[in-house]
């Protein structure tokens, strides 16, 4: 099964699309991988969903994504002895260590770190922002607050702290617990980590993981955005997660902090995910509006490796049509005419690293030769992560003998992978290639395609050459 467009689908599941008959349904509309959202999942539904991911994979034949999504800390103020309580802008009110029920003047706030940590001017955002106060004091055991604007807090309700710089790291005791789960089950390729504030947040998880998933940090905090580049840098994929990041930041910033992230991540060659809302009115109407259209083909205009559906496909009316809708916008923005000058113009110099040079020539070749397809061997994936970077025009065809690496590539721009054993030699490298192109429908018999691989062959990260191949009409391959 290929697919006729670039950027990649990240679809949700959930109590809509549990089901191993509807995940099919997902992937035959679009669907590239599969998002396991942690928050609501149990570890036996987490278990069961990635063995229908599996024998839906299995029946189609093309390696598919898991993304486990960490939930992170929860921030949320304590009860109200009437469950809520309505405020006035410029009254005092306070959150502290009382466990007492709340009152109009004060509530419980079961987070230390945060009393520890706000400082008198610091910004509490609650209820997603509908509730703001304005720190004038803290103890550390209080927080005295000025009521800037909103009426009304309840029960339990999110505080966020656009401000404040926590003391703490991403996982919390569930966290683990999940990670743990998830690492014990060896099919998961992609592990999100929630509310990532600065580089040392990867380092616990990076140790526990070692390796054997990649790491996304889901940029959703005013801190993360300070440190960018040293979170980029020891992340595998970053995740623009417009919904808190929307909350904690001025709502007209994100366009701007999108663009920015995602020309970040095509300068390191990391995948980038654009999530959060794209499709929000699919989830009870069978079309989405017209500013939902935009957004998401600004997303693909920018190059983003992949757009994600939330609850549009794990919990709404529409889950099928809501990917097929994606599909449909992304692979029409890929034959605008714009397009293509718009990718290349945000293309940055190749980095010194063997890796780099080869595929930039592979990518001026294929361009100047007008060949049909760039053909990668790659076991660790870096090789297919260099190859997308450069975003040619051309497909890319990625040739790996480790099935983690294939599934782990399938949120990467324009990447189509297949599983395949390493070449014995040169000349089986060559008419491999050839004979997988063009049953992969990615060229045809009298086209010429151009190979990149390492010698000695089957060695990774040894990526030093280039092969152009001609496709004869039995498939094979020759100069």
């Amino acid at each position: 099964m290929r697919r006729n467009r670039k950027a990649k689908i990240l679809a949700t599941l959930g109590p809509a699309s549990n089901e191993e008959a509807m995940i099919q349904k997902l992937h035959e509309a679009g669907a590239d991988l599969f998002r396991i959202n942690m928050s609501h999942a149990s570890h036996d539904m987490m278990r069961t969903l990635i063995e229908r991911i599996r024998s839906v994979e299995a029946r189609c034949g093309r390696p598919i994504g898991i993304l486990a999504d960490l939930q992170g800390p929860k921030l949320r103020v304590g009860k109200f002895v009437d469950s809520k309580v309505d405020l006035v802008p410029g009254q005092t009110f306070t959150l502290d260590d009382n466990e007492a029920l709340g009152d109009k003047t004060r509530v419980f706030l079961p987070h230390p770190e945060i009393l520890e940590a706000v400082k008198a001017g610091d910004r509490l955002l609650i209820d997603d922002g509908k509730l703001h106060l304005r720190a004038e004091s803290a103890d550390g055991k209080s927080i005295v607050c000025t009521v800037v604007s909103g009426t009304k807090i309840s029960d339990r309700k999110g505080v966020s702290l656009p401000d404040t710089l926590l003391g703490v790291g991403v996982l919390t005791d569930k966290d683990r617990a999940d990670l743990d789960a998830v690492l014990a089950t060896n099919e998961v390729d992609w592990v999100a980590l929630s509310f990532v504030q600065r580089p040392e947040d990867l380092i616990e998880v990076r140790k526990i993981s070692g390796g054997r998933v990649g790491l996304m940090s889901k940029i959703e905090k005013p801190q993360a955005i300070e440190r960018i580049d040293e979170i980029i840098e020891l992340s595998d994929a970053l995740m623009v997660a417009r919904g808190d990041l929307g909350v904690e930041m001025p709502l007209e910033a994100v366009p701007g902090l999108q663009k920015q992230l995602i020309r970040a991540c095509r300068r390191a060659g990391k995948p980038v995910v654009v999530a959060t809302q794209m499709l929000e009115s699919m989830i009870s109407a069978p079309v989405p509006t017209r500013a939902e259209v935009s957004d998401v083909a600004t997303a693909v205009f920018e190059g983003a490796d992949a757009v994600m559906l939330s609850a549009e496909s794990a919990s709404g009316d529409y889950p099928v049509e809501a990917v097929a809708t994606m599909s449909s916008i992304a692979s029409k923005v890929e034959t605008d005419p714009h397009y293509s000058g718009i990718i290349y113009a945000q293309r940055t110099p190749p980095e010194a690293t063997g890796a780099d040079a080869i595929s930039l020539a592979a990518h001026q070749i294929a361009e100047t030769l007008k060949l049909s397809a760039i053909v990668c061997y790659t076991s660790s994936g870096n090789t297919g992560l260099r190859t997308a970077r450069e975003r040619p025009q051309v497909p890319i065809l990625a040739l790996s003998p480790v099935i983690q690496t294939a599934r782990r590539l399938s949120v990467v721009w324009g990447m189509h992978c297949v599983v395949t054993s390493d070449a014995t030699d040169l000349d089986d490298m060559v008419n491999r290639a050839c004979r997988i192109v063009a049953s992969e429908g990615l060229a045809n018999p009298g086209d010429r395609i151009i190979i990149s691989a390492g010698v000695p062959l089957g060695t990774p990260g040894a990526t030093n050459m280039l092969r152009i191949a001609y496709i004869s009409e039995d498939g094979a391959g020759g100069v």
